[in-house]
């Protein structure tokens, strides 16, 4: 992909009014809340305006991401429709957002977010199940494609008297919070918006750029091909515990960009339980979330690695598949801070809609930069562990070809990436980062790689 026609859309997005000063660490950052004064964003008045529309019950967020990502040629006796293509090769993504938000009544609200995307992963997005992009869609386009990623509506009910900030996400309104509350969301979004939040590792815009880093890399979380589904949730929090809840639609084939319509057969429900805590004033949580999938997978016993069309759809009946997710971050000082994950699923059927991935563990940490006077910088440092079931070994084994890996035959070995990356704060509200990643044994192949993955990011939000 040609990166110059990029460049300009981003230079452009830079120079627009009202970017904020704060930066988010939320799942796919549309923008940033209007954190401080207005006299402290990049362009005052227009924050100033963001300000006044959201006192008349408006929201107005937005956000631009280019990503551009290299790999060195690497070692590939062989190869097949589902490998990483061992020549050098560059490819890049750009994702826009903005988000329009209305207070309804008390509490109540309907968001929408209206995005623009275009570009590739490299290689299409496959080679790796820990992908080193989670901006990259399995679905590029050469040309802009708009689409809506998000439109729900949302009652938040308070249950306390006191209050507390609101937190960092950009899909809600900057006004406090009853600290006990009950939140009830309706519609079109990620399941990310809710679960698996993780203060170091959630938001590939912001944070980690590799998948498996994003969330739970063996948790086959809901969503269509462009990562986004239809459904419900309901949560309660009140500050040191948290239970979340939600029903959401699934994909009608694997890695399908329709959702399936026979929501009665074919749902995913997910639970969470989350403790949050103190020591002094570092603050630490742990989430435990489960999920139940019941899509058209088939046993790996049911699916002919030399027939594709075994692998795409059960032909006859829905299976339920478990996953598990438990997933902890932990301040250590002011600005250092650690995580980890585990996650897991019962790896009886294939994977349907996230990555091809059983086992896994990942964690790492984020060091901000106070110690050398940029403390709007951050560089982080996160590996994951990715392992297969005995019936995905052997289908890949035989030649299988996945929806992500897939080399045509297989020498095993855990799959293995680690990431680093130096984000800096360029100006209120525009960021650059730098990354590299090193993957070892891409799609679980001990034949193929090491593979260097170098990448830079340019964001602005506000």
């Amino acid at each position: 992909m040609r990166t110059f026609p990029i460049l300009p859309a981003i230079l452009l997005a830079s120079l627009l009014p009202g970017l904020a000063a704060a930066q988010t660490g939320r799942y796919g950052s549309a923008g940033v809340p209007n954190i401080g004064p207005a006299e402290d964003a990049l362009f005052p008045s227009f924050a100033a305006r963001q300000d006044r529309l959201e006192e008349q019950g408006w929201l107005l967020r937005g956000q631009a991401t280019f990503v551009l990502q290299g790999v060195t040629r690497f070692s590939s006796p062989y190869r097949a429709a589902g490998s990483l293509t061992p020549a050098a090769q560059a490819r890049n993504t750009l994702s826009t957002d903005l988000i329009l938000g209305r207070r309804l009544w008390h509490g109540a609200e309907v968001v929408v977010d209206a995005s623009v995307t275009r570009g590739f992963g490299l290689s299409n997005s496959t080679g790796a199940a820990a992908f080193p992009n989670n901006e990259a869609f399995r679905l590029g386009s050469t040309d802009p494609y708009f689409f809506v990623p998000r439109a729900f509506f949302r009652q938040t009910i308070g249950l306390s008297g006191d209050t507390v900030p609101s937190d960092d996400d950009p899909l809600r309104f900057s006004e406090p919070m009853a600290r006990e509350r009950i939140t009830i969301t309706i519609g079109k979004m990620s399941v990310w918006d809710i679960f698996d939040d993780n203060r170091y590792a959630h938001d590939a815009r912001t944070q980690f750029l590799n998948w498996a880093l994003v969330g739970g890399g063996a948790f086959d979380y809901a969503a269509d091909a462009r990562g986004f589904t239809n459904g419900a949730a309901v949560e309660w929090e009140n500050g040191h515990w948290a239970v979340r809840g939600g029903a959401f639609q699934v994909s009608r084939v694997v890695n399908g960009l329709f959702l399936d319509p026979s929501i009665t057969r074919g749902f995913q429900l997910l639970a969470s339980l989350e403790r949050f805590w103190r020591l002094g004033e570092r603050e630490g949580a742990v989430r435990l979330i489960y999920g139940a999938s019941r899509s058209r997978q088939s046993p790996w016993s049911e699916i002919d690695p030399g027939n594709p069309g075994t692998f795409e759809r059960n032909a006859r009946s829905y299976r339920l598949k478990h996953n598990l997710t438990i997933s902890a971050d932990q301040q250590i000082t002011e600005d250092f801070g650690v995580f980890g994950r585990l996650s897991w699923n019962d790896g009886a059927t294939q994977n349907w809609m996230f990555t091809e991935m059983d086992r896994a563990v990942s964690f790492g940490g984020a060091l901000t930069g106070l110690r050398w006077n940029r403390p709007n910088d951050t560089v982080g440092l996160g590996t994951n562990v990715g392992w297969i079931s005995g019936g995905r070994q052997r289908y890949l084994e035989q030649g299988g070809i996945g929806f992500i890996t897939g080399d045509g035959r297989l020498n095993y070995r855990p799959e293995w990436i680690t990431e680093l990356y130096y984000d800096a704060r360029l100006a209120p509200g525009v960021n650059a980062a730098l990354g590299y990643q090193l993957l070892v044994n891409p799609a679980y192949n001990a034949d193929r790689g090491p593979v260097s993955v170098f990448s830079l990011r340019l964001r602005t939000a506000f």
